[in-house]
C-alpha cells in the first residue's frame, strides 16, 4: 500500500500541486515569493553548512506559517538551553512565517525545498539532520519517507484531528495512514485528537503516540507576563473599547455596520480596528467606509509608545503590536471566522477579554476551549454580534465572569513545553 501511494504522490499528486502553484504564482505575490524561496533553499542551505562544517548536531523544524512557528518557538528555546552544540534550523511554507518569525534560538530560517525525491535527497545530504520536527499538519511525504529510510527521527507535534476532518474519510484516511505510520513519534493536543489519530492509523505500526497539549499557551503566557505585571489596570478600569483583531475582507460589511450601530448606541464606546493585512489602500478603504456612516477614524502607527488615543475610532496601521493592545480593551472580536479560519484567540484571552469570532472556528482548539469554558462566543452575523456585545456592555458582572473564563483557559493549559522538550530529546 505504501509503495502504491508513493507512486501516486510522485507520479500524479505532487506534479499537479507544483503545476497549479506555478500558475497561481503568476497572479499571487505571496505564492510567488514562496516558490522563489523554495527554489533558492538548496543553495542557501549549502552555503550555510559549508561555513558551519559537518560536525554539528542538527535539528530541523518545519512550520507552515507564523502561527505554527509560535508553537515551535518555546521548544526551540528550551532545546537550546545548555546545548551549545545544537543547531536548530527552521523551514517555512508561507511568507508570513518566513518574513516575521524571530528567535535567538533559530540558527537559520529558510523556505522548505520542493518535495521532489531528488531535491529531498540533496537537501538531506547537505543538512544531515539528527531529527526533523513538524508542527501541526504541514507534512511533506517525500521528506518523511526518505528521511525515515535514512534513519532520521521524524516528530510531529500539536496534532489536531477534529470531528468531521477530511483525514477521517475513507480514501483520504488511507493516504494519511501511510504518511503518519512513517513518522517516528506523534504528539496530539488532546485525548480527543488522539482518538482521531488512532482511527486514522488503525492497525498500522510505527509512531510513538503521546498526548502533550499545546506549547503555544506557554509562549502566550510568557509574553503576557510583562503586561500583566505592569499597571495595565483592572478590567473595570479600562476604557470601554472593542478591539477588532485581524479582520478579513469577508467580514468587513457586517463588522463595520455593527460597530457603527454600537458607537451610535453607546456614546462612551471606542473601537480599535485592526486589519488582517493593513496595506495603505486597505486602511484608506476602511476609513472611507466608516466615514460614509458618520465616524472619522484615526490611524495609529506607533510601535513603542502604545497608549491609544482617546478618539472613538482608531485604525491600526502597523503590525506586530496587536497582542500588547488587547490590554487596553474590554471586548475582542477576532477575525478569520468568516474566511479561512479564526486567528489567534489566545492573546485576547490572556489579556482577560471575552472573545467573539465567526463560525469558522473549528481550526482552533483554543477557540473551542474558550466556548466550552464560557469565555468565547461564536457570532454568525451582525445580529448575533450586536446582541452578544450589548449584553457584555450592559451587564458588568457578566462581562467580568466571561473575561475570567477566557483567561482561565490559558492558565489551565500552560506547562507543556518542558515535557515536550524532554520527549523531543529522548524519543
Amino acid at each position: 500500500m505504501k509503495l502504491l501511494w508513493m507512486i501516486i504522490y510522485n507520479g500524479i499528486l505532487y506534479p499537479l500541486i507544483f503545476f497549479f502553484a506555478l500558475i497561481a504564482s503568476i497572479f499571487s505575490k505571496k505564492i510567488r515569493d514562496s516558490m522563489v524561496g523554495r527554489y533558492r533553499a538548496p543553495s542557501i542551505l549549502k552555503e550555510y553548512f559549508k561555513e558551519k562544517g559537518p560536525n554539528s548536531k542538527i535539528y530541523w523544524f518545519h512550520a507552515s506559517s507564523l502561527g505554527e512557528f509560535y508553537q515551535i518557538k518555546t521548544i526551540l528555546e528550551g532545546l537550546k538551553e545548555g546545548q551549545d552544540d545544537l543547531v536548530c534550523i527552521v523551514s517555512f511554507s508561507s511568507p508570513s512565517g518566513f518574513d516575521n518569525a524571530e528567535s535567538d534560538a533559530m540558527d537559520l530560517k529558510f523556505y522548505i525545498p520542493f518535495d521532489f525525491p531528488w531535491t529531498v535527497r540533496g537537501i538531506l545530504n547537505t543538512v544531515g539532520p539528527e531529527k526533523i520536527v513538524f508542527a501541526s499538519y504541514d507534512l511533506w511525504p517525500n521528506l518523511v519517507w526518505i528521511s525515515r529510510a535514512r534513519g532520521i527521527h521524524i516528530n510531529l507535534f500539536s496534532v489536531r484531528i477534529k470531528k468531521g476532518s477530511l483525514k477521517l474519510r475513507v480514501l483520504i484516511k488511507g493516504v494519511f495512514r501511510v504518511i503518519y505510520s512513517s513518522v517516528s513519534s506523534i504528539y496530539t493536543i488532546s485525548e480527543k485528537d488522539m482518538k482521531g489519530l488512532c482511527d486514522i492509523l488503525g492497525d498500522a505500526q510505527g509512531p510513538r503516540l503521546r498526548v502533550m497539549g499545546n506549547p503555544r499557551y506557554d509562549l502566550v503566557m510568557r509574553d503576557a507576563i510583562q503586561f500583566r505585571d505592569q499597571d495595565v489596570g483592572d478590567m473595570k478600569d479600562r476604557d470601554l473599547r472593542i478591539i477588532i483583531g485581524s479582520a478579513h475582507r469577508e467580514e468587513e460589511e457586517h463588522l463595520i455596520s455593527a460597530m457603527v450601530d454600537l458607537m451610535n448606541t453607546y456614546p462612551d464606546l471606542r473601537v480599535l480596528y485592526a486589519l488582517h493585512e493593513p496595506s495603505e489602500s486597505a486602511i484608506s478603504e476602511i476609513k472611507k467606509k466608516f466615514h460614509d456612516q458618520g465616524h472619522v477614524g484615526t490611524v495609529f502607527r506607533k510601535k513603542t509608545e502604545l497608549a491609544l488615543p482617546s478618539d472613538r475610532l482608531v485604525i491600526l496601521g502597523v503590525v506586530g503590536i496587536l497582542s500588547k493592545l488587547y490590554w487596553q480593551c474590554k471586548i475582542a472580536y477576532i477575525g478569520g471566522g468568516h474566511s479561512t479560519g479564526v486567528h489567534n484567540v489566545m492573546e485576547p484571552a490572556v489579556a482577560r477579554l471575552p472573545v467573539l469570532f465567526g463560525p469558522r472556528y473549528h481550526n482552533s482548539h483554543e477557540a473551542e476551549e474558550l466556548m466550552a469554558n464560557g469565555g468565547g462566543f461564536c457570532v454568525r452575523d451582525k445580529d448575533e454580534l450586536l446582541s452578544t456585545t450589548k449584553k457584555l456592555i450592559s451587564d458588568e458582572k457578566y462581562c467580568k465572569i466571561t473575561s475570567l473564563a477566557a483567561s482561565d483557559v490559558i492558565y489551565k493549559n500552560v506547562g507543556s513545553t518542558s515535557e515536550m522538550v524532554r520527549y523531543v530529546l529522548s524519543d
